[in-house]
């Protein structure tokens, strides 16, 4: 029997995340034979914009509009789904900052398994799934099971799975906010505050089309021009991972991951990066990665288009060079 697969779908400012593409692929995934239902929590003209964008991919989607949804908040949102969401159901969430916030609480709330940060999943055995997990930065994966016969929640790893683009469902936008709803809005103990704006830079990364990233293979502060020379020769900007900016040999504009900025290039050029959930989670919209690292086992090699096991220190000026000798 097919499961019943609901993905949440995570959106700000009237614009679904990347992610409401790549979750549909991972319930196929999951399950070939499932149907899947979005489901869009928020307020306003916001929402109906997402959920009409959302309903382009999937045959289903379920709104629940309220004031007090405006902003996510994990306690309400977990009590929201429960109410909601039938016996039985999977749900997938992006494993976001906001998704390892929702999703760990829900299935507790649900008293279902928990599946954490699935990169894969090794096919359905009757209701029993092996979802496939990396530990140790990637380094090692590990196939977890759970048998779905109750449901389950799932968290799934950003840009991984291959983006949906067909948008061809035409599907059905069902309000289920008198049901969320019922009995008032769910108590909270957390209060919103404000949206902190991230800091500016010098170069906007979130708006270049090729981005150049360098990582700890960089190996020290005086090898960064190394990286900007290649940046110029491709009409690039230079991006970095977390410890770049740890270091300090890089302003905190030029982050890319859940920490820092969210890019979406058409090239990304992954230079001695590993590729930690945490900095594939700030790549969105399906960029080309060209991944450059000594470390044949690099995470980052499983997100490529295009691998070298190699010396960036030996591979930009030689890449650099011939770029400007075309």
């Amino acid at each position: 029997m097919a499961l019943q697969i609901y993905a949440y779908m995570a959106h700000s400012g009237g614009v679904a995340d990347d992610t409401t593409l790549e979750m549909i692929t991972a319930a196929k995934a999951l399950d070939a034979d499932a149907s899947v239902t979005a489901i869009v929590i928020g307020s306003g003209a916001d929402l109906e914009a997402v959920c009409s964008d959302v309903a382009a991919t999937y045959g289903e989607v379920w709104k629940v509009d309220d004031d007090a949804l405006a902003y996510p908040n994990g306690e309400i949102y977990r009590e929201i789904l429960k109410r909601i969401l039938p016996e039985g159901s999977v749900l997938l969430v992006p494993n976001d900052t906001f998704g390892m916030d929702l999703a760990p609480g829900l299935s507790i709330k649900l008293d279902v398994p928990f599946l954490a940060d699935a990169v894969g999943f090794d096919g359905l055995d009757g209701t029993v799934v092996t979802a496939v997990r990396q530990e140790y930065s990637g380094q090692v994966s590990t196939h977890v099971q759970a048998d779905l016969s109750g449901g389950a929640v799932i968290t799934t790893r950003a840009g991984v799975f291959k983006a949906d683009e067909a948008k061809s469902a035409s599907g059905q936008v069902v309000d289920k906010t008198a049901e969320a709803m019922a009995g008032g809005a769910p108590e909270s103990t957390r209060v919103f505050v404000e949206i902190v704006e991230a800091e500016a830079g010098d170069v906007d990364i979130t708006k270049e089309d090729v981005l150049v990233s360098v990582g700890r293979g960089i190996e020290d502060e005086d090898n960064i021009p190394i990286a900007e020379e290649l940046a110029e020769a491709m009409g690039a900007a230079v991006s970095c991972s977390r410890p770049i900016v740890d270091a300090k040999w890089l302003e905190k504009a030029r982050q890319v991951g859940t920490s820092g900025q969210t890019v979406k290039p058409k090239v990304y050029m992954a230079m001695g990066i590993s590729g930690s959930f945490q900095h594939l989670g700030g790549i969105k919209g399906s960029p080309f990665i060209v991944a450059v690292n000594k470390n044949a086992k690099a995470p980052i090699f499983q997100v490529a288009e295009i691998g070298v096991e190699g010396d960036i220190l030996e591979y930009m000026p030689a890449l650099t060079e011939k770029i400007k000798g075309l």
